[in-house]
């Protein structure tokens, strides 16, 4: 730390309990009184420097030989008057970053210009100031930090001289004037050196980062923090970076935020006014709701996982309703950022009984929703499902519904969890969001299973969210076992699972039939040899096993579907088809049986056509054989 000396006497003053004497053989004619400290001193150093003193000294010293004086506003107390006195005595002393500017307010109180005596204590405090403190990051710092105590330091622009320096030297890289920083030392190493002030300090320059100064900067309190950071946005530093510092600042002093970091961590004899973990519960939620203010409000400045964390305190803290909204605000715009463990917030409430906050969750994907309809994002309109999916502008929302999927998976053992707190959450996706249906029916199937006491009317409505056509080939197939579903559910899922296997049987004869024709077509060009016909044969044998086992699947749903319809035509009481046909229309099936039925034709001349490329293919082979016999 720089300093500057003053003074040529030695040290002539003693201390004698609460009371400070001048040993300069001469009786002392004046007491002055600070705080609980007096001096006994003389008049003549005093009101040589001071205009203050001189005034005091003439009012009290009529027709008294000795005069007490009374100064209790003087800024900084007892200890700083005692420099003062020392400066007014010609003794020696040393001006510092963590005094200066207290003998500044204090000058400025007692009148000591340079009316009184040339190079008087204004003038020798502003000028260290100027050319020593402010030109120094580490001085400026500390400098800084005493402003806390005087308030008189605003009036003198002190503090505002203090931040501008610190923001003129954030936004410089400190290695081009060897500035030293983060006040832990510089890295020590053989070879090359720095020079500072003209001192080789055997350490090489560090490469620093755009981070450097935020570790020095969080050891301010609150007031002045919030004042340079506004200065340094005032200033161009941009926004991310900024937000990186206060994130750092809020991890420090709200110890919900940083649980996993050790207590370790260094302290500033001016503690900031959130002393960490000590810090009231009160006083802590005055700061998350300031950093709340201070946090930039552009998406993706701030990490997804800090919001949250933020939320989480502000939730232990009972922070005022505005303060909630916001964070939910901002974590909404950037909520497909979020991990699942993101997600699952304890519930803090007594009012509640839930396990994890699902009206929280609620609010920030409606968030969600309302910022991606505001920024353009897509809607179902027109547009097939499949140019949807792959479309871009649906990477955020997809992800989105994903991962409200998992959250429903997670929460709906929850016993407590009502069931339109889980539909509302569930429906709040929009259809077009899902690529599959596979995670909601997990999780519905979940949360039927954890609550059996559900209404069968309850239980229909539920699974009225789940588009059968949109499930998988496995989930369809453990939907069909699935008891826990309601009958209706149950058949629609059959249905379509039908309709999948008869689409993906049609496809694979016709992919077959493409095969063997573009092999054919390639032999007769360039004479394939009889290796060529085996394998083609191998593979044809390849693709009827597996329609044959498809078939077998197939038979066996149209066996499960027409035992249902028997078991529903009995319980309806009636044994025609109009029975069956009311159920279908019940259910919203669109597809008919002629469909099927054309399916089927379709295979059959699938398999006609197979079976004329094979005879063709035997008529070329015996074709072959003759003529290498008359060869």
């Amino acid at each position: 730390m720089a300093c500057m000396k003053l003074g040529s006497k030695i040290d002539a003053f003693q201390r004698q309990g609460q009371a400070w004497f001048c040993t300069t053989g001469l009786p002392s004619d004046v007491v002055v009184e600070v705080e609980e400290m007096s001096f006994h001193l003389h008049k003549f150093p005093l009101l040589s420097r001071s205009g203050v003193m001189e005034r005091l000294i003439a009012e009290v010293s009529e027709g008294d030989k000795k005069c007490v004086i009374c100064l209790p506003k003087i800024p900084g107390g007892a200890k700083t008057f005692e420099l003062v006195a020392k400066f007014c005595y010609g003794v020696k002393l040393e001006l510092t970053a963590s005094n200066v500017v207290y003998l500044r307010c204090a000058a400025e109180h007692l009148e000591m210009t340079e009316e009184y005596g040339e190079g008087n204590l204004i003038t020798q405090t502003e000028t260290f100031l100027n050319q020593v403190v402010l030109r120094n990051w580490k001085d400026s710092l500390k400098a800084l930090q005493t402003c806390d105590d005087i308030p008189r330091a605003e009036e003198h622009h002190v503090t505002k001289r203090c931040i501008e320096s610190l923001t003129t030297k954030a936004c410089t890289d400190p290695n081009l004037f060897g500035w030293p920083m983060m006040e832990h030392g510089p890295m020590q190493s053989p070879g090359g050196s720095v020079m500072w002030n003209g001192i080789s300090t055997g350490a090489r320059p560090k490469h620093s980062s755009s981070d450097w100064w935020y570790e020095d900067v969080s050891t301010l309190s609150l007031p002045l923090y919030k004042r340079l950071i506004s200065t340094m946005e005032s200033h161009g530093i941009r926004l991310e970076i900024l937000a990186g510092s206060i994130a750092l600042y809020a991890k420090k002093y709200l110890p919900g935020l940083n649980r996993h970091q050790g207590a370790n961590e260094s302290t500033s004899r001016l503690m900031p006014v959130t002393s960490g973990a000590g810090a009231p519960p009160q006083e802590q939620k005055v700061l998350l709701e300031e950093i709340d203010h201070l946090l930039p409000v552009q998406k993706g400045l701030v990490p997804t996982k800090f919001l949250f964390g933020l939320l989480r305190t502000a939730l232990i803290l009972k922070s005022n309703p505005s303060c909630l909204a916001n964070l939910e605000k901002r974590i909404g715009m950037q909520l497909e950022q979020a991990t699942l463990e993101d997600l699952l917030m304890p519930n803090f409430s007594y009012s509640t009984e839930t396990l994890y906050n699902v009206d929280c969750v609620q609010r920030i994907l409606e968030h969600f929703l309302a910022m991606d309809q505001i920024t353009g994002g897509s809607s179902p309109c027109s547009v097939d499902d499949r140019q949807l999916i792959g479309s871009p502008s649906l990477t955020p929302i997809t992800t989105v519904a994903k991962l409200i999927d998992g959250y429903l998976v997670e929460v709906a053992p929850d016993v407590n969890l009502k069931l339109p707190n889980f539909q509302a959450l569930a429906a709040a996706v929009p259809e077009y969001a899902r690529p599959l249906d596979d995670g909601l029916y997990r999780a519905i199937d979940i949360y039927l299973k954890s609550h059996p006491w559900l209404a069968e009317s309850d239980r229909e409505q539920l699974c009225r969210l789940i588009d059968c056509q949109k499930l998988s080939l496995e989930a369809c197939t453990h939907a069909a076992q699935n008891e826990r579903l309601p009958l209706r559910i149950i058949v629609q899922v059959l249905f379509f699972e039908q309709l999948q296997l008869r689409t993906s049987i049609a496809g694979c004869f016709l992919v077959s039939d493409n095969l063997d024709g573009s092999r054919q077509l390639r032999s007769g060009l360039a004479g394939s040899t009889e290796s060529g016909w085996a394998t083609a044969v191998r593979e044809n044998q390849v693709l009827k096993v597996g329609m044959v086992n498809m078939r077998m699947r197939v038979s066996e749903l149209e066996k499960e579907c027409s035992s249902m319809r028997h078991e529903i035509e009995k319980l309806s009481g009636t044994k025609g088809s109009s029975t069956w046909g009311n159920v279908s229309k019940k259910l919203g099936f669109k597809m008919k049986s002629q469909m099927c039925s054309a399916q089927e034709g379709s295979v059959s001349n699938q398999n006609n056509r197979s079976a004329k490329t094979n005879k063709a293919k035997d008529r070329h082979a015996k074709h072959k054989e003759n003529s290498s016999r008359d060869g």
